[in-house]
């Protein structure tokens, strides 16, 4: 008994019937021709649609349509293309090449489907080359729904009067006005579509061609390309799964090779100095570590907010997952949104693939935000969201991802000022200032300096094959350093002195401050006292801030004033007197700075311990950033720059 295929036709001439087509029955036509081996049973021809104008029984009885021997030829050939060893676009766009030479087709197109339905792999052949690159987003998507939908053929005589393909008349325009007929197959893999292959042909209106014949040909190719679709997608599937296993075994290697020792060790974690301050506060990481609870760790620039960081994500239980660390202040916003979410192929020029967020690639373990305090007040509300619900989606998607991730975040800044000033959202405040963790300056643990800068000579002979040591008056030299930027500037100081040294072992004429060329030196040179004077205490929490909790590793009260050398800068007076308005006048007089010294001499000492950054430079002054750059103007002062 012979099968039939039951092939949806679709009439250009008249509305489509109430009831559904019947069944074609063998009985009414020509026994078939036996298909070869493995060949599906040949279906009964599908006659073209009859028209008042001309019945049926006046067509012609010619034919047109593929014959048995031009499909064996036709999947032989294919059969050698699916199965060389080529990128699988490639491999496509040959197959739709070999069908234009086979069949009578104006274009051919293969449309292999995403996960979403969408078309994530297109290849044509027959459009002109401006045409063709309109084709990935412009495919008869309404035609390609139907036939994956029903997963049948799909074949209409009149293309331009059918509503499947309104809009893209210009892609399948007639020549002289011919009618454009359509024939359309789901590409499977066993019972799962992946893609349709269609060809499109002018057909003349005389002529009766055997759409049957096509249509079981290109079923056939059909079947065949699901198949090699099908066996890339495993390919790759393992290539991704045996690139990971690689990564998680190389890195249990290493771990196994490495030597045994305590995490709770700080050298362990990275951290070097055993001075009380850091001791209160890696016991306290130790606590935090635990739990899920997100961090925020505050401190100046180069006080190892990183370093720490990483340690409470090797004491969490999440240390076998991945660290992932974004820079916030060294992306703008458009890129930081795709650098944390990730974007979907075709999301903006240039997005050619999909690509993971940080927040994907940190499932299961710690995300580390660097300089949060600098993200636009735009993108905290858009931040706000994966903190409370941990769900999001990528640029230009709209399937929403959940992850499980530990925020870490750390800011050198006064959120509290920032808050008040509107800079910084107070929700998001509160959702990341759950722990925060101060890290003392440099200037404040003096005792692991010689620890610290004996680390740094360490490392840098093992990366450089030398034996260099530092002397014990190098020792008290670097002691008495103000490093205002903390252990970062020491660890180049180390690097920069051994690097230029002449002897092995480091004396004081080694250093740049015996040669005036010390950067700390020229960021903090100004009339300084030829006495000790007192050393500036670090930053905390702006008086008067929403957040009225005193920091974890604060001290009760403030230390005694340490010695330091007479190159060092005296603190300057904060507060603001009758003599500093707040806002100045309609007028070109600019508010006196009060104090013993002349008022240029307050300016430059304030600017030379900010950096020269007006901002801070206010903020120590009690003034407007206007105000500043008034008096600077005001005086004639140049802004250094470095």
């Amino acid at each position: 008994m012979t099968d039939s295929y039951e092939v949806r036709v679709q009439r250009a001439s008249a509305p489509r019937p109430a009831t559904p087509p019947a069944r074609l029955s063998p009985a009414a036509t020509p026994p078939a021709p036996v298909p070869p081996a493995n060949f599906p049973p040949a279906p009964p021809p599908v006659p073209a649609p009859a028209t008042a104008a001309r019945p049926e029984a006046k067509m012609p009885t010619t034919s047109r349509g593929t014959s048995p021997e031009i499909a064996l030829i036709g999947v032989y050939e294919i059969s050698k293309i699916l199965t060389a060893a080529r990128r699988l676009e490639v491999t496509l766009a040959n197959v739709v090449n070999v069908l234009s030479s086979m069949l009578q087709m104006r274009h051919g197109m293969i449309v292999i489907l995403d996960t979403e339905g969408g078309p994530d792999m297109v290849a044509t052949t027959g459009w002109t080359p401006g045409l063709a690159g309109q084709i990935r987003s412009r495919v008869p998507q309404k035609a390609i729904d139907q036939i994956v939908a029903t997963q049948t053929p799909l074949v209409v005589q009149d293309m331009s009067r059918d509503p499947l393909f309104q809009g893209h008349e210009d892609l399948f325009a007639p020549v002289d006005d011919a009618t454009v007929s359509f024939i359309g197959v789901p590409i499977k893999a066993d019972t799962e579509v992946m893609g349709t292959l269609s060809i499109d042909r002018v057909w003349d209106g005389t002529a009766r061609f055997r759409f049957d014949e096509d249509v079981r040909f290109l079923t056939m190719v059909a079947n065949l390309v699901g198949q090699t679709v099908r066996l890339h997608a495993l390919v790759a599937s393992d290539r991704d799964r045996l690139i990971a296993q690689t990564h998680r075994l190389e890195k249990a290697l290493k771990e196994e090779q490495a030597p045994a020792r305590e995490t709770s060790d700080p050298a362990a974690m990275g951290i070097v100095g055993d001075s009380p301050l850091v001791k209160r506060l890696i016991a306290t990481v130790q606590i935090v570590a635990r739990s899920n609870s997100t961090v925020l760790l505050r401190g100046e620039s180069g006080t190892g907010k990183e370093l720490f960081a990483r340690a409470i994500h090797e004491l969490s239980p999440r240390k076998a997952k991945p660290f992932v660390k974004v820079n916030c202040a060294a992306l703008p916003e458009a890129v930081l949104e795709s650098e944390l979410f990730g974007h979907e192929k075709g999301a903006f020029t240039g997005a050619l693939n999909m690509r993971q967020g940080r927040f994907e690639l940190a499932h299961g373990g710690t995300l580390f935000l660097d300089e949060i305090g600098e993200i636009s007040p735009s993108f905290q509300a858009k931040l706000l969201r994966v903190l409370q619900e941990g769900e999001f989606e990528r640029v230009g998607g709209n399937r929403t991802l959940k992850v499980d991730v530990r925020l870490v975040c750390a800011t050198n800044k006064n959120l509290e000022d920032a808050v008040a000033k509107g800079e910084f959202r107070a929700d998001l405040y509160y959702r990341i200032h759950v722990v925060p963790l101060i890290l003392p300056p440099l200037r404040e643990r003096p005792g692991d300096i010689p620890k610290l800068a004996r680390s740094f000579l360490d490392r840098f002979n093992k990366e450089n094959k030398q034996s260099m040591s530092l002397s014990p008056p190098a020792i008290d030299v670097l002691r008495s350093c103000y490093f205002p930027g903390n252990v970062r500037e020491l660890e180049n100081c180390v690097r920069r002195t051994a690097t230029l040294a002449h002897e092995s072992v480091i004396t004081p004429h080694d250093f740049a401050c015996d040669t005036g060329q010390c950067l700390s030196a020229i960021l903090w040179k100004g009339s300084a006292p030829k006495g000790p004077v007192p050393m500036p205490q670090a930053q905390g929490p702006a008086a008067g801030a929403p957040m009225h909790a005193p920091p974890l590793h604060a001290p009760a009260a403030p230390p005694p004033p340490a010695q330091v050398p007479p190159r060092q800068m005296p603190p300057l007076p904060v507060s603001a007197t009758a003599e500093m308005p707040v806002t100045c006048p309609g007028t070109d007089a600019c508010p006196a700075i009060p104090g013993r010294q002349s008022e240029k001499e307050q300016l430059l000492q304030a600017m030379e311990r900010s950096g020269w950054v007006q901002a801070k430079a206010a903020r120590l002054l009690n003034l407007t950033p206007r105000q500043v750059g008034y008096a600077l103007r005001k005086h004639g002062i140049d802004i250094k720059r470095f």
